[in-house]
């Protein structure tokens, strides 16, 4: 992928003007009760401080959404064309047309939305911060698998300084956004072409993205300046629950399913907790690991933990399907009458009190040393 200077990715038309230690450090996090900002690292310590609390509203809720995740990145060079705009239809929901079939997640106006209200999510986590990283007025930033572009484009906002470039196999971002913040389509996986490294890459939920994700932290490490910065921000499957409550249920069975049909593609979805290691195993110091356990309804004590929970509730009932249609029926070989009444099973878990599960969300950020061996 490249800005107008670069070479290698499918360029978005152009945007109208708009009005430090070498070891691993871990901060184990949750969301706080109480609503000041108290910075993510000050969180509480352990998952098993997500409390249930007394249930004086209905269990269950209306809505559908999920989790989803993000896309991709560079390659050769091809001008735009109508092509990429021709998206595949499947089961109802359309999926990206340049390198068809690589991610399985849709990108109709349907999921657009719940990657918006995914976005909310994480800023609600980092206390409506965008990143953890420590940065100094970063020039260039590139934003991996940038979905809707809405990351890209509130950093572009917050730091005019920056020129930022997001990329995905979607062209799905706005064309009004500021002029300091373009779009590309191009695939992460294939070979990176940019005349310029980068200050700051940005990676966020990407967990069903890249088969061999310690390459992909090398290629980030590669691209990035003498004392730039990556941060990674992913959740990791499976869902858990330490009372034991999500045991034999269909959100437990979807959740293995999940994983056992993406394995056979060659994507590890509980492979987040590993990213802080590759990071090291390439290079980076000063890595720093914090998790966010999220429950996935209001039923946690704490008044960000319930609205984590209800954005949560309301992001996984509509994403179940987003990370399930394609995974189930083209992997596992469901047909969709099938998939749909398991997934109103998986619904009605998920917005049930009485079942006390939580995902862990990891944020890693680490910094490329000023001089590197050759």
């Amino acid at each position: 992928m490249a800005s107008s200077d670069e070479t290698g990715a499918v360029p978005l038309p152009a945007p109208a003007p708009a009005t430090t230690s070498t070891s691993t450090s871990a901060t184990e996090a949750q969301i706080v009760e109480g609503g000041e900002d108290t910075g993510a690292e000050e969180f509480s310590a352990y998952p098993s401080d997500l409390e249930a609390g007394t249930d004086t509203s209905d269990s269950n809720t209306d809505r559908d959404d999920d989790s989803a995740l993000g896309a991709s990145v560079v390659n050769s060079t091809v001008s735009i064309r109508s092509s990429i705009y021709e998206y595949m239809e499947e089961n109802g929901r359309t999926y990206h047309a340049y390198n068809s079939g690589k991610y399985m997640l849709p990108n109709d106006e349907r999921e657009q939305d719940r990657l918006d209200l995914q976005h909310h999510s994480f800023r609600i986590m980092l206390n409506g911060k965008l990143f953890l990283a420590p940065l100094k007025s970063p020039g260039r930033v590139l934003d991996l698998a940038t979905g809707t572009g809405i990351w890209a484009i509130e950093f572009a906002q917050e730091h005019t300084e920056s020129i930022v470039i997001g990329t995905d196999l979607s062209p799905i971002q706005p064309l009004y956004v500021p002029p300091n913040c373009k779009f590309e389509v191009d695939d992460a996986e294939n070979d990176w072409n940019f005349s310029e490294p980068f200050d700051f890459i940005h990676a966020r939920a990407i967990v069903t993205c890249f088969k061999d994700n310690r390459a992909m932290v090398q290629k980030i490490f590669d691209n990035l300046k003498p004392g730039g910065y990556f941060e990674f921000q992913d959740p990791c499957f499976p869902m858990l629950s330490d009372d034991k409550t999500l045991d034999g249920t269909a959100l437990h069975e979807w959740n293995n399913l999940m994983v056992e049909s993406m394995s056979r593609i060659g994507r590890n979805l509980k492979d987040s907790q590993n990213w802080g290691q590759y990071m090291k195993d390439v290079g980076f110091i000063d890595v720093t690991e914090t998790r966010v356990y999220v429950p996935v309804n209001p039923w946690a004590k704490g008044k960000k933990n319930k609205l984590l929970g209800a954005i949560s509730y309301q992001n996984l009932s509509e994403g179940i399907a987003s990370l399930s249609t394609a995974a189930f029926t083209r992997i596992l070989g469901w047909d969709q009458p099938r998939l749909e009444v398991f997934l109103a099973k998986v619904r009605e878990d998920l917005g049930s009190k009485d079942i006390h599960a939580y995902g862990v969300v990891y944020f890693v950020h680490g910094r490329k040393p000023e001089e590197t061996k050759s």
